[in-house]
């Protein structure tokens, strides 16, 4: 169907081409629309005001083209925006965890958009605010909390801002007894900090210009930031780095890491100017990750061919890679995601069969027992605890149909008590929905999973529209978790799907593998699978499947555009990944040397830049009859940057045949997450969800 009958004739905006061209390993490319990256990125992230006025026209004038396209949405949107709020309790908290003579938690208030911190006495008692979200982002357009931490002693707040969405973080101290704000503030960190074992001072990490955490320093609370001592810096710009604590307050660790190698130091909370330990070498395709057990680490590690990971231990006094004890054997198809560590317990977090499990094991006798649950389909998250000393660890547990619910579990009755279930104001009933579990089989024999949710009055003889999701990228699986916004779409009668593709973990490391750098094409063909399966089935049809992904998920859209525009009636992609091969090639972006274990590396390698540019969105755009496409963006985002779905966008309009319009809309007041409130957040989603209703024919 034609734009004629679904949007209004507006002519779109045509940016000027100004060709510019490279070559690489012999083959030449030309951008016509690289003029819209601003030469000034790094300092417009972090003030907005100083981008071009060309560019930001361009920008403008695709705002006012997407909503001269939505203007017949407009209540709709009011109304998606309405149902969705109403599924949120305002005044929600949660439920606070004790740490020593305290409880500790976040709540919001009635309207608030932002969260608040709390603490009250341990067994009950009068809430005191920590820090209000809300007050702090009184007259900022963006305002988003990082990381928030209290002292070990209970005295002080160690808290982090950004207000630009540029994700460059403000540290700022605050004295627990009045609420005073020290003089300590320190920019362009990573969001958030490490407390020494005196209280005197912390650890953190700071952005380099291009938005790496370059370095590792400790500030001694009263001092000048100038004055932090340097307590390790990594050059290699293809590594990030983050700092992290133990709950013991006994080791401050270092990780280095990429996406397939991983590297730790570790240096005592009471000796803050020691020099790092260095735990094990990064050796390339090696991964490791260290937890807390008192005299000894626990070490999740992909050691010695272990694909799916195995569980080590190391003396805590010398934990080198010769001192390495296996604990928990690797178990081929059982993917441990994480461990806990505990005084007498050890709890780990794994998926086997695509379904998450929590096991805990007794650490004197190395019994062991699972959490058992009873719907088929479901999500995990483990919480653990603030103490290390308790036999008490908190977990969530959620489906499609089933709101999150929040329970504590003693590890040694094994008793477990409901804490908080997820409240829907205006009300819920799982009766009324249905979850199925869906193998498409993919070209090459694999069987991708989907996860379904419809209303249980929905017909399935094809004719009901659907929205598939998709993400497929960085082993990042998407869990069959409830979300409350799904049902006002569900409840309009579309069917709601996720493809569970390769390039996540939804099915073991090995569909990561499967689903990157050269494989990466299996990502695109899995998700085309799931929506010729879903017609198959009766589910849908294709001229009803809205295709929907954000970021690295974006890019997925986009090759899903040019590889089968005729297998959906509809695109949305969020801050989408779309220009691989340009990025890849460009050493001075902000994440492109930490990616190329993802991607592969184009300058250095002619068949992976030959990978890349087979499948590239912006790359591979063509005289196809495309779907209606929407784009959206934030100006500052450091992750996909601005101009990638800008220059897609223009390039899309420019070289594709038919009528469907393609929409671009970009908030000039956020970055990579989208709107930082909790309900403006909302009224973006609903923008979103209107669009797909839009062409599917259902607003």
């Amino acid at each position: 169907m034609t734009r004629t009958s679904r949007f209004p004739a507006v002519n779109p905006p045509a940016p000027e081409k100004r060709p510019v061209s490279d070559t690489h390993h012999g083959i030449t490319r030309t951008d016509e629309y690289a003029w819209l990256r601003a030469d000034n990125w790094q300092e417009m992230f972090r003030d907005p005001s100083l981008l071009d006025p060309g560019i930001r026209a361009e920008l403008e004038a695709e705002n006012a083209y997407q909503s001269a396209l939505m203007a017949d949405t407009s209540d709709l949107q009011k109304q998606l925006f309405k149902e969705m709020k109403g599924r949120i309790k305002e005044d929600d908290s949660s439920v606070p965890m004790k740490d020593g003579p305290y409880a500790y938690g976040s709540s919001f208030k009635l309207g608030g958009e932002q969260p608040r911190y709390f603490r009250m006495p341990r067994d009950g008692g009068p809430e005191q605010i920590l820090l209000d979200g809300d007050a702090e982002a009184e007259g900022k357009a963006y305002f988003r909390l990082g990381g928030v931490d209290h002292s070990a002693d209970h005295r002080k707040l160690l808290w982090a801002f950004d207000d630009k969405g540029s994700e460059f973080y403000t540290l700022r101290v605050r004295d627990l007894a009045d609420g005073r704000e020290l003089a300590d503030q320190i920019p362009a960190t990573g969001g958030s900090g490490v407390w020494d074992a005196g209280n005197d001072g912390f650890f953190y990490t700071r952005l380099d210009p291009n938005h790496r955490p370059s370095k590792v320093l400790f500030h001694a609370l009263g001092q000048s930031p100038e004055n932090d001592r340097l307590i390790y810096e990594e050059t290699d710009p293809g590594f990030f780095m983050n700092v992290d604590g133990t709950r013991n307050n006994q080791w401050i660790m270092i990780g280095i890491n990429d996406h397939e190698t991983s590297e730790y130091r570790l240096l005592r909370a009471s000796d803050p100017f020691a020099e790092p330990k260095l735990v094990s070498a990064r050796e390339t395709g090696l991964q490791y990750e260290l937890e807390e057990g008192g005299d000894i680490f626990f070490i999740l590690t992909n050691a010695d061919g272990a694909k799916d990971f195995k569980i080590m231990t190391a003396p805590a006094s010398d934990p080198v890679r010769a001192n390495w004890q296996e604990l928990v054997p690797h178990e081929p198809g059982r993917l441990i995601l994480s461990v806990i560590g505990f005084k007498d317990h050890m709890v780990r977090l794994e998926r086997k069969e695509g379904l998450p499990r929590i096991v805990v094991r007794d650490r004197a006798s190395g019994e062991e027992h699972l959490i058992f649950f009873d719907e088929e389909a479901f999500s995990l998250g483990l919480s653990g605890s603030l103490e290390y000393d308790t036999e008490m660890m908190r977990f969530s547990y959620s489906s499609m149909t089933t709101p999150s619910q929040m329970f504590d579990y003693n590890m040694r009755t094994r008793e477990r008590v409901l804490l908080k279930t997820q409240e829907v104001p205006s009300g819920h009933d799982p009766h009324q929905y249905v979850t199925r579990r869906l193998m498409a089989p993919a070209a090459d024999g694999e069987l991708v999973p989907i996860s379904l949710l419809h209303h249980r009055d929905t017909p399935l003889d094809g004719s009901a529209p659907c929205l598939l999701y998709g993400y497929g990228s960085y082993g990042i699986a998407v869990p069959a978790a409830f979300n409350t916004n799904w049902f006002s779409l569900v409840d309009r009668g579309l069917v709601f799907a996720i493809a569970h593709v390769r390039g996540g973990k939804d099915k073991g490391y090995g569909w990561y593998d499967d689903g990157k750098r050269g494989q990466k094409m299996n990502t695109f063909t899995d998700f085309i699978a799931c929506a010729r399966h879903l017609v198959a089935e009766r589910y849908t049809a294709h001229d009803r499947i809205v295709a929907q992904g954000g970021s690295a998920g974006g890019m997925l859209m986009g090759a899903i555009a040019n590889m089968a525009p005729d297998c959906f009636g509809g695109i949305v992609a969020e801050v989408p990944f779309v220009d691989v091969l340009t990025t890849m090639l460009d050493a001075t972006l902000p994440l492109t040397p930490p990616e190329w274990p993802e991607w592969g590396n184009p300058i250095a390698s002619a068949d992976d830049y030959r990978t890349i540019a087979a499948y590239s969105p912006y790359d591979n755009v063509a005289a196809l009859d495309y779907p209606p496409i929407l784009a959206l963006a934030g100006l500052t985002d450091p992750r996909v940057t601005y101009w990638e779905p800008a220059k897609w966008a223009a390039r899309l309009r420019d070289r594709k045949s038919g009528d469907n319009p393609v929409l671009f809309k970009i908030n000039m007041d956020s970055g990579h997450a989208g709107a930082s409130g909790r309900f403006s957040r909302l009224e973006e989603i609903a923008y979103t969800y209107a669009f797909a209703l839009k062409v599917t024919d259902k607003a």
